[in-house]
């Protein structure tokens, strides 16, 4: 049975251009070195997935535990999902990837995070991606991208 720890990232966001914070949760893998597997898909932080093992230790500062560095990664896609066409509701576009594997949390109506397993063809999913976003129902970032899936996507 693991213990799960929050793990505070404090990074800067491309897409806001500002300093921010953000916490997800971790299971301790082996907490003598440092070592957590994230568990929960990042709603903003770069170059981060569920299921890569990182570095954090406890910051006097912050006072908890942060993230200091990957050590492993897990090979999963993370894309965030901004709803432009302001009739569609989130879930209805979440349920659409859904069925294609992947998986996705809701930040909000509007906004969601979603990640496409290591095991997945990401083509598919790119190619749904870019016709919503050519048809103005979302927008999207690939803020961690895989170098599997990167060769996918865009070949």
């Amino acid at each position: 049975m693991s213990n799960q720890v929050k793990i505070l990232f404090n990074f800067h966001s491309d897409i806001f251009d500002e300093q921010m914070v953000e916490t997800v949760w971790a299971d301790e893998i082996d907490k003598g070195k440092g070592l957590y597997k994230i568990d929960n898909i990042p709603f903003y932080i770069p170059l981060v997935a569920s299921e890569d093992i990182v570095i954090a230790e406890f910051d006097e500062t912050e006072q908890m535990l942060t993230y200091r560095k990957t050590y492993e990664y897990s090979g999963r896609t993370v894309v965030q999902v901004v709803i432009m066409d302001k009739t569609t509701r989130t879930n209805t576009i979440r349920d659409i990837f859904f069925e294609l594997g992947c998986e996705s949390e809701k930040a909000n109506e509007g906004y969601f995070s979603m990640e496409i397993p290591v095991d997945l063809n990401y083509k598919p999913i790119k190619k749904e991606l870019d016709r919503m976003e050519n048809a103005e129902i979302i927008g999207y970032a690939e803020p961690t991208i895989s170098d599997k899936h990167r060769a996918e996507g865009y070949n």
